[in-house]
């Protein structure tokens, strides 16, 4: 947190035009003066039970999609994959569109 009020910095009414320099403490100086307020080393995080469940939706989702490339793989090699080109076309548009909005 960065206080810019002049009262505090020392800087005297006559000397508002020049510019003051303070000494900024270093990260480990914060680090201490908080370890020693609340008696915790460290961050600290919780994830809840919600962001959980998305994790495992994106991951499910991303093995879904892997295993539909693979067969669209085989497919294509085995020379029976023969693609909509209309139903591109319409994805692509409309995925413009939103972006757009």
């Amino acid at each position: 947190m960065r206080i810019a009020d002049r009262s505090l910095t020392g800087a005297a009414p006559a000397e508002s035009g020049r510019a003051s320099e303070t000494q900024k403490p270093n990260r480990n100086q914060w680090v201490q003066a908080e370890t020693a307020a609340t008696g915790q080393a460290g961050d600290r995080v919780e994830l809840s039970s919600t962001l959980e469940a998305l994790s495992r939706a994106i991951a499910a989702f991303g093995s879904e999609r892997s295993n539909r490339v693979e067969l669209h793989a085989v497919q294509y090699q085995s020379g029976n994959y023969h693609p909509d080109s209309t139903a591109t076309a319409h994805g692509i548009v409309s995925e413009a569109l939103l972006a757009g909005s």
